[in-house]
């Protein structure tokens, strides 16, 4: 039996909510049978019956296809529109808020609440004058928060990024500058040899060592291995159709 499908090409096409879902289900389950199935099922709109009907060929060339697509570098969108609302990212993050920056790092750290971090990246345009723009004060609003929702992945997955190595280069000129001071801090002055120890030294540098090796994880986006779904082998499609068919039967 065919079976129509509506194949995303890109992220661009794919929704920051149908990724949302995928991760939920993939966090849940280590079989890759199964999570090969729904993300057809997710991506492309269908139903998992339906899934059920492709042939196993045209399965794993759909899995392949959305490696690829997943392999992408997205950008940062300054500008997107859901519906009739055009958004725009922060125009400065100079004049970000220490409200807004404590929500974005907290809600940036689960996919879950990605749609939360995309209100404060991206609010409604309300001037715009000679190609700059001004956007809405900050006040989370869970309209909009379910709006962004609907945000297209590339958007959500560029802007998140962006803000993510400000945040990693920022965090890195702060821990160089402390690391000049404490040495300047640490070192025995001519009138006051002895008083310092050279375990304090080593003590503060080993501190800094461990925070730089933080660093990395603490800033780095949740998930940044999109994917990871392997084509499913032959060998092993007897027990998909059957894992199928007990699925339908619910």
């Amino acid at each position: 039996m065919k079976v129509d499908l509506q194949v995303p090409s890109s992220l661009s096409e794919i929704s920051l909510s149908r990724y949302q879902k995928f991760v939920k289900m993939k966090d849940s389950s280590n079989d890759e049978e199964f999570i090969a199935q729904k993300m057809i099922q997710i991506f492309c709109g269908i139903k998992l019956a339906d899934v059920a009907k492709i042939k196993m060929k045209d399965l794993n060339k759909l899995v392949n296809h959305f490696a690829e697509v997943f392999n992408e570098k997205p950008s940062l969108v300054p500008r997107f529109k859901i519906k009739h609302i055009e958004f725009g990212f922060i125009p400065k993050l100079d004049d970000i808020t220490f409200g807004e920056y404590v929500d974005l790092e907290n809600y940036l750290k689960s996919w879950e609440t990605h749609h939360k971090a995309m209100a404060i990246m991206y609010r409604p345009i309300n001037q715009e004058l000679k190609g700059k723009y001004s956007i809405v004060e900050y006040d989370p609003n869970e309209e909009m928060q379910e709006l962004m929702k609907h945000a297209p992945l590339n958007v959500a997955l560029g802007a998140s990024l962006f803000f993510w190595n400000l945040a990693n280069e920022l965090a890195n000129h702060t821990l160089s500058y402390l690391e000049k001071q404490l040495k300047t801090m640490t070192e025995p002055s001519s009138t006051a040899k002895g008083i310092y120890s050279a375990s304090n030294g080593d003590g503060i540098a080993a501190s800094m060592r461990s925070l730089r090796e933080m660093l990395p994880s603490s800033t780095q986006l949740l998930n940044s291995d999109l994917l990871n779904v392997s084509p499913i082998s032959l060998s092993k499609s007897k027990k998909t159709k059957s894992k199928q068919m007990n699925l339908n039967n619910k």
